[in-house]
Order: C-alpha cells, then sequence, then structure tokens
C-alpha cells in the first residue's frame, strides 16, 4: 500500500506523517512538498512538485492507494491576499483530488473545518464549504473529510490569536456545543489513519466526537 501526503509538514501533516512512518500497513510513504526536508526512513519517498505543474503532480501520484490532503494556509501568509489564499486552500486540494481520480487512485483523505459551507458569509468557512462540494463531484469512490474545530498542539510557526482561542476554549470547553470543541492535531491524524483502513465509500464526513476514541 502506498499513501501520499500533501501537507505533511504543517500540524495534522506531521502527526500523521509521524503515524505512518510506524505503521506496517504501509509499505510505502510518499509525501509531496515544495522545498528539500531534511528528514530520511526506508519507507519514504519525497516528490519535489509544483503544485500549479498538473504534469509534475500526476507523475507523483502515481500508484498511490490513499491521498491525505492537510494543506492549508493563513491570511498572515498571504499577507490578506484572498487570491492567493484560495490558489492554497482551494486549487490544491481539488486539483489534488481531481488527479487522484486520473491515476486511479480512489480514496481521498481530507482536512476541511467544522462549520464548512459554500453559502456561508464568512470566508473561510465558505471556501472550505466550496472545496468540499467540488471534490465530491470527482467521483471518487471513498471521500472522508475531516472538520476538527480549534486545532491543539505545537505548530512550527506562532499563530497569538489562535494560541489566546486555543487557551480561552480549553479553559472553558463546557460553554461549546461538542462539535465545537477543541481537538488536538494528533487526534485528527489518528482519525485520518483509521479511514484510510475503513472499507466504506461515499460521502464521510468527521466531527469532534469522531476525534475521541
Amino acid at each position: 500500500m502506498t499513501a501520499t501526503v500533501a501537507g505533511a509538514t504543517g500540524l495534522i501533516g506531521s502527526y500523521l506523517l509521524e503515524k505512518l512512518l510506524k505503521d506496517d500497513y504501509f509499505d510505502i510513504v510518499r509525501i509531496l512538498i515544495r522545498r528539500p526536508l531534511d528528514i530520511s526512513q526506508p519507507k519514504l519517498e519525497k516528490k519535489l512538485v509544483d503544485f500549479e505543474d498538473a504534469d509534475s503532480l500526476l507523475v507523483a501520484l502515481t500508484g498511490t492507494d490513499v491521498l491525505f490532503c492537510a494543506v492549508g494556509t493563513t491570511q498572515k501568509k498571504v499577507n490578506g491576499d484572498k487570491v492567493a489564499y484560495r490558489k492554497v486552500d482551494y486549487d490544491i486540494p481539488v486539483n489534488l483530488a481531481s488527479y487522484c481520480k486520473i491515476v486511479g487512485c480512489e480514496k481521498f483523505i481530507l482536512v476541511s473545518s467544522v462549520g464548512a459551507n459554500s453559502k456561508s458569509n464568512n470566508f473561510y468557512l465558505h471556501l472550505k464549504g466550496e472545496v468540499e462540494d467540488a471534490i465530491k463531484t470527482t467521483g471518487l469512490q471513498s471521500l472522508h473529510i475531516m472538520q476538527p474545530s480549534m486545532l491543539l498542539g505545537d505548530r512550527k510557526e506562532t499563530r497569538t490569536a489562535e494560541r489566546t482561542g486555543q487557551v480561552i476554549m480549553k479553559a472553558f470547553p463546557f460553554l461549546l456545543p461538542a462539535k465545537y470543541k477543541p481537538v488536538h492535531g494528533r487526534d485528527v491524524a489518528k482519525a485520518m489513519l483509521k479511514a484510510a483502513k475503513s472499507p466504506k465509500k461515499g460521502f464521510i464526513s468527521y466531527t469532534f466526537k469522531d476525534f475521541r476514541y
């Protein structure tokens, strides 16, 4: 079995990569990266790709049995440019799903967000909803969507507003409906790994209760 990960250097992706490399279910773990990454392991394959180049991605995805997509950016990283934000959070996952269908990879596992809705007036939730809607049209046999709320865990970059939100939400979790409670990135990664081994087909969504086991 070959697992391919897009977004392996992010919060959830890094936890997921760690789990995949230790799991005997997968013989090959392939990561799609924009720049060289100083990590090595016998079953790890590193594929330098241009996420805007179809040929580059099709070659990298060939032979994949399941694709995990945990890519994402922030308004800070793109300096508030919504077009640039969309290129990452919409174009990459939607294109990857389409290319998966072309190369015969029928299982796609995506990190989205609780409250994702293409009809929302909130830019972030609207975009995530658009992504989910677009990927559903690709015809993939198995589409697993992770919809966590606030994420807990150690990020490589500092997000002051998010850190403040984490402190508040951890202190008063009883004030929140279950699906909006914070969840650790490690638990989302665990649910993604479990989904990869599931025989379920169709569209399956995962919220807070599915990350707590």
